[in-house]
């Protein structure tokens, strides 16, 4: 048993308004997942910077925070879990305004590395928050009502920032979260009870994680600069071979170390690898549609970025009404189908749309968009619905933390993978010159061929590797 630091509120009704407050935290979180991608060509116009600074300005902040997410949801539960979502949140509003006044590509990118740091330590929070305040009776319900949030704010991204870009500019895509961050401080200190666990021994793995973190973040630059310096060249091979290394180390740390920030022991089980690689590749794919589309749709069609977030609304409003569809599918089906069958619609999404071109309609992107929602929105529910299934119960607060760190590594390398391929057939050229359309239009095309392949794979893992009953009894 978990001893807690305070008396749960599991009776009482502020348990409610503690889950406001922490969805409210959720909520930016996951706008700020995909507001950013609508402004691309508003902050690259201001502050003159490149595809690989554009990439950047997306990988920071996923980069921090897949890396630091299980060390912070450990960190919580030793130190306290209001603790650590009240720091995340601090940190995430001075980070939000540290973008908002950036005047350089490279302070725009160390803000919002610094806003990942603040992501990473507030979501595992909130998950352990929740388990520790309501009755297991409510608690399914207080998690749907957790996920659904996240979806809406995947859904909202687009239209939020399209639409303070277009009404003011987007920096105020940063401001807004300076006042809802402050808000949910002082919230938090109200109605969110404190607990933690000392049950086991919860030391921070920091050789895992610099391990971890010195890997992925050699292969990210590596793929995103690898155009520039030259794929042979000495700084690019260097990343590759530290980034091989890196991944070794871990590997070896882990096994070794008496509490791993993650245990390689559950990779045995097929189901539990083979839902968290379908998590990534479904955000390998998510990550990178969203961020070519997005320029896709201003600088070579020339939609205004409120037009840019409202044509996106088909694909992200699916995303979220499939999403409880889906779990609910799973809840009567199994995993293993639903997630097939949403990785294979994703990828033909994909594939659709690799076909657009440079006078494409609303009506040629709109069967892309649908098929793309559907698709993660199929995906997302019962991926994590295998993965917890696959786990006992009192690993589950680590389990869902794992599939969220490969999410966001797969938002990474989607985004990273993906650019690469873009930006061999861009080169130098920028959206003022002639050539750079049918330029954009190759890579375009390249890019999201290889997102729609990935994804089909994806379907294949997930129909092969998951047990055909992963419902939870």
């Amino acid at each position: 048993m978990s001893e807690l630091a305070a008396i749960p509120i599991a009776e009482s009704s502020r348990r409610w308004w503690s889950l406001a407050v922490l969805s409210l935290a959720l909520f930016m979180i996951y706008v700020d997942l995909t507001v950013v991608n609508v402004a691309l060509p508003a902050i690259q116009a201001e502050l003159g910077i490149g595809l690989s600074q554009l990439q950047w300005t997306v990988n920071a902040y996923a980069l921090a925070f897949a890396v630091l997410l299980l060390s912070a949801g450990k960190l919580a539960d030793q130190l306290g879990r209001r603790r650590i979502f009240l720091y995340g949140l601090v940190v995430f509003s001075i980070a939000s305004l540290a973008c908002a006044l950036a005047g350089s590509g490279g302070l725009l990118i160390a803000a919002r590395a610094t806003q990942g740091v603040g992501a990473a330590l507030v979501l595992p929070s909130t998950l352990s928050i929740i388990s520790a305040t309501f009755h297991p009776r409510e608690r399914a319900t207080a998690i749907g009502i957790w996920v659904g949030v996240s979806s809406i704010g995947l859904a909202l991204g687009p239209l939020v920032g399209g639409a303070l870009i277009e009404t003011i500019n987007w920096h105020w895509i940063f401001y807004v979260n300076v006042p809802l961050g402050a808000a949910g401080v002082a919230a938090a200190l109200l109605l969110v009870p404190e607990s933690r666990d000392r049950s086991v021994d919860r030391a921070l793995d920091l050789p895992g994680l610099v391990s971890s973190g010195g890997a992925l973040l050699a292969l990210t630059f590596a793929l995103l600069e690898a155009n520039r310096y030259g794929w042979t060249s000495t700084p690019i091979v260097a990343c590759f071979a530290a980034a091989a290394a890196g991944l070794v180390a871990f590997v070896v740390v882990e096994l070794r170390s008496a509490t791993p920030m993650l245990d390689l022991a559950q990779f045995r089980n097929g189901t539990f690898s083979g839902a968290n690689v379908v998590s990534l590749l479904s955000f390998f794919a998510l990550f990178g549609v969203f961020f070519f589309v997005s320029i896709y749709l201003q600088n070579v069609l020339g939609y205004s970025a409120l037009r840019t977030g409202a044509t996106l609304l088909p694909f992200t409003v699916l995303l979220a009404l499939s999403v409880p569809v889906a779990g609910r599918l799973t809840d009567s089906a199994g995993a293993r189908w639903p997630m097939a069958a949403g990785m294979v619609i994703l990828g033909v999404s994909l594939l659709l749309e690799s076909r657009l071109r440079l006078d494409s309609t609303f009506g040629d992107l709109l069967p892309g968009f649908l098929l793309g929602g559907l698709g993660v929105g199929m995906t997302l529910a019962p991926a994590s619905a295998a993965v917890l299934a696959s786990v006992p119960d009192d690993k589950a607060g680590v389990a869902s933390g794992v599939v969220t760190t490969f999410r966001q590594t797969g938002g990474v390398l989607g985004v990273a993978v993906m650019g690469a391929i873009f930006a061999s057939q861009i080169g130098d050229l920028g959206p003022g010159d002639p050539r750079f359309p049918p330029a954009f239009m190759d890579g375009f095309e390249y890019a999201l061929l290889t997102g729609g392949v990935v994804a089909i794979a994806g379907g294949i893992v997930a129909a092969v590797s998951v047990a055909p009953d992963q419902r939870r009894r």
